[in-house]
């Protein structure tokens, strides 16, 4: 399993929200995107923010009825990808040992982010879903490939035609 953060969340040019999974340690330069609903959006940012909602959220709600049953939450999974569908666990702790419950994992990552508890995401998920970080390439900074500049020279001057230049 890998632990990762939340490092933002955002809506794809289908004004799909997407909320984007970091590793806390290593910079790999890739984050997990995973799509999710508008109110778990919602759910999630305030969340991060740590801002209490007026109402609970279905997160609150959760969490309220495993702390009245005597469990708390331990830590939060990604576990699986299957055809586009992420799958999550939200493990619970309790005198009589743990509980796994299957989840969403917006409703997952919105109780790992209220309270604080270890987010996870199994390696296979990772590298079947992660992508190169948005936020992180920066292609003005790039070194550039001086075999693809002297190849899209020579295309250039394959087009160029010297009636171009004539005033």
């Amino acid at each position: 399993m890998i632990e990762v953060r939340v490092a933002g969340l955002a809506v794809d040019a289908a004004q799909q929200h997407v909320v984007l999974l970091k590793p806390v340690e290593g910079a790999t330069g890739r984050v997990l995107p995973i799509w999710i609903g508008p109110q778990e959006a919602t759910a999630i940012l305030l969340a991060v923010e740590g801002r209490n909602p007026p109402r609970p959220l279905t997160a609150d709600l959760l969490l309220s009825a495993v702390t009245a049953l005597g469990a708390e939450l331990d830590h939060v999974d990604v576990t699986r990808l299957v055809d586009g569908t992420y799958y999550a666990e939200v493990v619970l702790s309790r005198d009589s040992g743990p509980v796994v419950l299957d989840a969403r994992p917006s409703d997952a990552i919105a109780l790992a982010v209220r309270t604080g508890v270890a987010l996870s995401v199994a390696e296979a998920v990772w590298v079947e879903g992660a992508i190169i970080d948005p936020t992180e390439s920066d292609e003005e900074d790039a070194e550039p490939d001086p075999d693809e500049s002297v190849s899209e020279f020579r295309r250039f001057l394959d087009g160029v035609d010297p009636e171009d230049f004539r005033g």
